[in-house]
């Protein structure tokens, strides 16, 4: 309160007032400067210190040692600042955010406020006729509505092409990868290895077609004469057809076991689909606004949900315990969307549902009356109007997971799961090509013993023979013979 002291001023004329007394013309500049001063300073709350309740949720209000941060944390900082108060904030003792019992007394923050306990309630506090009976509450600053969380595979359709599902796109890219490797290694050793191949017989060798024939016949447990003769192409063989029996077995494994889990369970998209079934179960905060929608519902489709609900007692005591069972499998958390995408965006296994409804919104609880509610109202909105409170959520919601990842990512087998099924296939290929190297550098060594000439000679015609195939390498071969 500002109080005025005003001197009285004698019966004489304004002008000679003013030459005369130079005082009391300093007296009407002051109470001038202080009514300027008066409307021009920024409008404050209160002078004292206020205090604020909250409860502590993800990623709104979390423990960081012995401080608090989160969304709500940094909204109260941004208030404060436009506002110039001061604060204080602690956590609801109940760990509740606000329902009236059978007594008619009111729990949780709404409680606090209601009895004087607290100034402020700032939190994801849902907007409610109830809740707007015993409170004031601001204007939003978050809107969200319900939907409900489960595991990716329970909540999309089968492809057409569930055949390739038992293994991830890696997967496939690297066997077809190790399909062209092995057929190239086969006709290499085929042509390298002296057993394999002869000039007078090239026709029966393994040609590069015939090399990939060989091995998808092997692929698909058929066979495909004829078989290799030497060392390094039996060694080749045999490490192709081990790692074709494994990778059978290891795809006719999974796609039994994703095919017997797929009958245990339907597509669920929306809440029509979740409450036409009885797979999967499903619950949600227990004493919350989300179970207060359900259980007041005029809609068919979400008092079936309730019901289900209430007889198999599958309510949570917190979120987190709700995203726990989802993350599980066979059970899907409803809830607030923007808690829940929250969720999806660290837990890759996890996906949203798209359907919204209860359309709802979070705001800032004062007693009735209060007239902290209108300046906080004014700040909500410049704050939005500005841009500061999508800082807040993108801040505060970050999306760890790829976009566009499979469904089937947690079920399908990858490339890390197989990995050493490649290592023994190259490993395998490796030492065929070096022992038919071997074979090679043998002959051309016996070669230049009987023709008295170096062993690289002799290799790099051996060599010429097999892959140039040209009128060179055959005149090399009619000299040989000549000088032999």
């Amino acid at each position: 309160m500002v109080i005025f002291i005003v001197r009285k001023i004698p019966p004489v004329t304004f002008s000679s007032y003013f030459m005369t007394d130079a005082s009391i013309m300093e007296g009407y500049l002051a109470v001038c400067l202080c009514v300027t001063a008066l409307i021009a300073a920024p409008h404050t709350t209160s002078a004292k210190e206020l205090s604020i309740t909250t409860i502590k949720e993800d990623p709104y209000t979390m423990s960081r040692g012995s401080e608090l941060e989160g969304y709500c944390i940094d909204l109260i900082s941004k208030l404060s600042q436009k506002l110039g108060f001061t604060y204080k904030v602690h956590l609801v003792k109940d760990q509740r955010y606000g329902a009236r019992d059978a007594s008619g007394s009111w729990s949780g923050m709404i409680g606090e406020v209601m009895r004087g306990e607290a100034d402020l309630a700032v939190a994801p506090l849902t907007v409610t006729a109830t809740r707007e009976q015993v409170v004031d509450m601001t204007t939003p600053f978050m809107q969200t509505g319900l939907s409900f969380l489960l595991r990716k595979d329970m909540a999309h359709e089968e492809l057409n092409l569930g055949f390739l599902s038992p293994f991830s796109m890696e997967m496939w890219i690297g066997v077809l990868v190790a399909f062209l490797l092995t057929g190239i290694c086969v006709f290499l050793v085929a042509r390298i290895s002296p057993r394999e191949w002869e000039p007078e017989s090239e026709g029966q060798s393994f040609t590069l077609v015939h090399s990939f024939w060989y091995i998808t016949g092997a692929l698909t447990l058929q066979g495909a004469g004829p078989h290799p003769k030497s060392v390094s192409g039996r060694l080749v063989s045999a490490v192709w057809w081990v790692f074709a029996v494994l990778l059978l077995v290891f795809y006719f494994a999974n796609f039994s076991h994703m095919q017997h889990a797929d009958n245990k369970h339907v597509s669920i998209k929306n809440f029509e689909d979740l409450s036409h079934q009885d797979v999967i179960k499903y619950g949600t905060v227990e004493g919350g606004s989300s179970m207060s929608f359900f259980k007041n519902s005029n809609n068919p489709v979400f008092r079936r949900i309730y019901q289900h609900m209430e007889r198999g007692n599958t309510f949570v005591a917190t979120i987190e315990e709700g995203i726990t069972r989802a993350q599980e499998g066979n059970f899907a958390f409803i809830g607030e969307a923007v808690s829940l995408d929250l969720a999806a965006g660290r837990y890759c296994t996890l996906t949203r549902s798209e359907e919204l409804v209860a359309m709802r919104a979070y705001a800032i609880a004062a007693p009735v009356d209060s007239p902290l509610v209108k300046n906080l109202t004014v700040a909500i909105l410049q704050l939005s109007e500005g841009g500061e409170l999508t800082y807040l959520r993108d801040k505060w919601w970050p999306n760890n997971c790829r976009e566009g990842q499979d469904a089937h990512s947690a079920n399908a087998l990858g490339l890390q799961n197989l990995l050493g099924l490649f290592l023994l296939l190259g490993l395998g290929l490796a030492l065929g090509l070096l022992i038919a190297l071997l074979e090679l550098l043998y002959k051309a060594r016996s070669l230049a013993k009987d023709g008295k000439k170096s062993c690289c000679s002799a290799l790099s015609t051996e060599l010429a023979q097999r892959f140039r195939g040209g009128a060179e390498s055959a005149a090399q071969e009619i000299a040989d013979k000549s000088k032999a």
